[in-house]
């Protein structure tokens, strides 16, 4: 826990910035919004009902989050993608986005080659590539990214730009107050996280001084459902660690009888509730019975609250929270954060198995 709290650490693994870019989410937020509540649309495009988002890894988080936040509007149905084919019941009343990174993803490049075939209205997110070109030959609107980060590190990128375009297309969603609102509290949330912040008091060093030598596991519910998904994939890329995520209700229905074994699960698991009051009763309900039920067969767990008092802010508070977690985690299994080999290995074997 000490070495947290030592400067030299951050130095020494952190060679290409991801604690940067962590801190910079609430900027680039700001940036991303600014930018995308400029896009022009055509007005066809507020005559839909689906919203299909292509998009594979970091590029489809923003997505998710999107999903989750939309739940509660008449329309449009937010669904995210990731697969080469694009379903078939795509129509004319849908929006595709395609939503890239690199503009290179091959499974989204695929289902966007097949959605440019279709009726339907299209749009692409990305900082260029294959894509971008795709979009261009084809007259279809692109919101260019311009930020210089991994996928998993431009959120903001991700997310902030499709609030923009529900709300230009006349959608209930976020407003201007709701962003910035969401913004300052990241400001502040994340000076009490970040790594000149001590670790008795840093929520994030606490908690990943916990995680750390076993398998976390994440439970999330309702809008908090793809931010434990977000924490799962987090872990996974910059902890360069085993980490799994659930939803409840549905894991009260199997997960729950699965606790006992194998032999010495307790000693290696770490569950962790993703918690807001803004969650439906009963689930709350759930929450606390499931805890006595981990109780029971000797597992740890820990419940973490959401700050704001918003939907958005709820969600994006446990984002950033979940972030640096796995930025400290990196730490203590002393890695750097941002390389991710296996992935570059498999998109290698992959090209030349084209």
């Amino acid at each position: 826990m000490a070495g947290l709290d030592d400067s030299s650490v951050y130095t020494s693994l952190d060679k290409s910035g991801m604690g940067a870019q962590i801190r910079g989410l609430p900027k680039q937020c700001r940036q991303a919004w600014d930018k995308a509540s400029k896009l022009v649309l055509p007005s066809s495009y507020s005559d839909v009902d689906k919203v299909v988002i292509l998009g594979m890894g970091g590029s489809a988080i923003g997505g998710d989050l999107l999903r989750g936040l939309t739940a509660p509007l008449s329309r449009p149905l937010v669904l995210v993608h990731r697969d080469y084919d694009l379903p078939a019941w795509v129509d004319d009343r849908t929006l595709v986005i395609g939503a890239s990174y690199s503009g290179n993803t091959e499974e989204t490049i695929s289902g966007f080659t097949q959605a440019l075939k279709k009726g339907c209205k299209k749009l692409v997110i990305s900082t260029g590539g294959r894509l971008t070109e795709l979009a261009r030959e084809n007259n279809v609107p692109v919101f260019v990214i311009e930020h210089a980060a991994p996928p998993r590190a431009a959120l903001g990128y991700s997310l902030l730009p499709l609030l923009a375009i529900m709300q230009r297309l006349g959608f209930t969603g976020a407003e201007a107050a709701d962003v910035d609102g969401m913004i300052r509290a990241l400001e502040t949330l994340g000076a009490s996280w970040q790594e000149d912040s001590p670790a008795e008091r840093n929520q994030a060093k606490m908690l990943a001084s916990r995680l750390h030598g076993r398998i976390a596991v994440i439970y999330g519910a309702g809008i908090l459902t793809d931010v434990a998904r977000r924490w799962k994939t987090q872990i996974n890329e910059n902890s360069k660690q085993w980490a799994f995520f659930e939803t409840l209700p549905e894991l009260d229905h199997n997960a729950v009888l699965g606790y006992r074994y194998p032999a010495g699960t307790a000693d290696r698991i770490y569950v962790l509730f993703l918690r807001c009051q803004a969650l439906q009763p009963r689930t709350l309900i759930r929450y606390k019975v499931t805890g006595e039920l981990l109780d029971q067969s000797g597992i740890p767990h820990q419940y973490i609250d959401s700050q704001g008092g918003n939907d958005l802010k709820h969600v994006m508070s446990l984002v950033l929270l979940g972030d640096w977690v796995s930025y400290y985690l990196a730490m203590l299994n002393a890695i750097d954060p941002s390389p991710v080999p296996q992935i570059d290995l498999l998109k290698k074997r992959l090209a030349e198995e084209r």
